[in-house]
């Protein structure tokens, strides 16, 4: 059966404002310092997926910055352009549709465009096991990451203790309190929501036409307008029609059919300013530091210096940004609230700063 890759590539990483934008999300920065997080995930799937078979969706403000990104690495007509966005459910729904139209069924690994992965060896492995359950039996497969704290940013996933890769998902949980949390990672029956998923096409577009009705009908509908001159006439009409709804809450959660592959792969979601340890080098004063910059007594900080030069002297756990026309400065601890500042500025209306 064939194998496609499908990446999600339409948010916008607000937590990294003033460096991520509108037309330049955290999918296009560079945080490694190696190269563009969509191009790392790229040449990450295609590990084990052919790059020919990769397809990426974005929203239609970044699809000319996605298309110039990725040249050379994912054909332009497997961009898929979301007039606006509508959370995961119709961005899967509608590479479903577009794969089984155009393509034929096959298996789908799903992908977030903008985490980091350490052990890419291990990945593969696990992707490659994915899959065969994915062909063998026909579930939804979801890869989980192995706790190694007692996280309270991400979803936890639980599931029976059993001798087989694949194990049966008892339920969902959404991102629990810190003593919640303890729990979770004590049990030992847990893993992090990592948001990867692998099923067959058409195993999937059925899971919408139970469970997602009012979807289903709008991915239909895009469906028969596919191979057509009013292709992407009908999807800017009704793309705007379905209802945001995630995946997890849509289907997954409420599928008795779905397994999860426990795997500790170095995995990060690179969230926010305080996450960038997981992708990047510290010095010995535990700093990130792009550009050019003099720091003296400087500990624990993430600096950004762009085209400035950036001083510091006696600061510990901030996070200094300098971009083309803002600064940020915060406590490294309030980086989850960055994009408070973006939704502040969406209300005054200084998209100049979007």
């Amino acid at each position: 059966m064939k194998i496609y890759g499908v990446i999600m590539a339409g948010g916008g990483g607000t937590r990294f404002w003033p460096l991520s934008r509108e037309e330049r999300p955290k999918q296009l920065l560079n945080l490694s310092g190696k190269n563009l997080m969509i191009n790392e995930t790229i040449d990450r799937v295609a590990s084990v997926i052919p790059k020919k078979d990769i397809f990426i969706v974005t929203n239609s403000v970044q699809f000319e910055a996605m298309k110039q990104a990725t040249n050379g690495r994912i054909e332009e007509k497997h961009i898929l352009k979301e007039p606006v966005g509508r959370n995961t459910s119709a961005c899967i729904g509608y590479a479903a549709m577009e794969i089984v139209k155009k393509y034929g069924d096959g298996i789908m690994c799903i992908f977030p465009a903008d985490h980091h992965i350490k052990y890419e060896i291990e990945f593969s492995r696990i992707l490659q096991e994915a899959i065969k359950v994915a062909t063998s039996y026909d579930r939804l497969v979801t890869i989980g990451i192995t706790p190694t704290f007692a996280a309270t940013g991400y979803g936890y996933i639980k599931y029976m203790q059993s001798e087989a890769v694949a194990k049966e998902v008892v339920e969902f949980k959404e991102k629990p309190d810190s003593d919640t949390a303890k729990k979770y990672f004590e049990s030992g029956e847990y893993a992090w929501n990592s948001g990867m998923f692998i099923w067959r096409a058409s195993t999937i577009l059925k899971k919408f036409k139970e469970l997602l009705p009012e979807i289903y009908n709008c991915i239909e509908q895009m469906g028969i307008a596919m191979k057509t001159d009013s292709e992407y006439d009908v999807i800017e009409e009704i793309y705007p029609k379905m209802p945001s709804i995630s995946i997890d809450y849509g289907i997954m959660e409420k599928s008795k059919d779905v397994v999860v592959i426990p795997a500790d792969i170095g995995w990060s979601d690179v969230g926010s300013f305080d996450s960038l340890g997981s992708v990047c080098s510290e010095d010995e004063k535990h700093n990130i530091i792009f550009g050019s910059s003099i720091n003296l007594d400087t500990k624990n900080s993430v600096i950004y210096g762009g085209d400035k030069l950036i001083a510091t002297i006696g600061i510990n756990n901030l996070v200094i940004i300098n971009s083309e026309n803002a600064i940020l400065v915060c406590d490294k601890n309030n980086s989850q609230d960055v994009k408070k500042i973006v939704d502040i500025l969406k209300e005054q209306g200084k998209d100049e700063y979007l």
